[in-house]
């Protein structure tokens, strides 16, 4: 029944491409990197209310997660490393949600997110 799309909304992903040296005033690499996402991309899927809570079962044991997206779509793109726009629908701001976990079944992907605060 989430998968219907009346219990759908729009969201916007972007993936991760690469990331590159953060380097200081001088031009020495700093051993940090500056991770780099392709532009945003809209996607409809089914967004649960916020909550969090633990789960041994379906995520394997991860502790911290503020909402849990379904698809019925198997060749969904969004990856672990993928951040999302949820809750802010403008794209030209920060991210606010990371992917935290995916567990796939033989006809749905459900998709674990965190909310984050990325200054900006």
């Amino acid at each position: 029944m989430r998968t219907l799309e009346r219990n759908k909304r729009t969201i916007h992903y972007a993936q991760l491409i690469g990331s590159t040296p953060i380097r200081d005033e001088y031009g020495n690499e700093t051993g940090e990197y500056a991770n780099e996402y392709s532009p945003p991309v809209p996607y409809r899927i089914h967004v649960s209310a916020a909550r969090g809570e633990y789960t041994n079962a379906q995520f394997g044991g991860i502790a911290h997660y503020d909402r849990v997206l379904v698809t019925g779509d198997m060749e969904c793109p969004i990856a672990e490393t993928s951040v999302l726009w949820i809750d802010k629908q403008d794209t030209s701001k920060p991210y606010d949600y990371v992917v935290t976990g995916i567990a796939r079944s033989l006809n749905s992907i459900t998709i674990a997110v965190r909310k984050v605060q990325i200054g900006g």
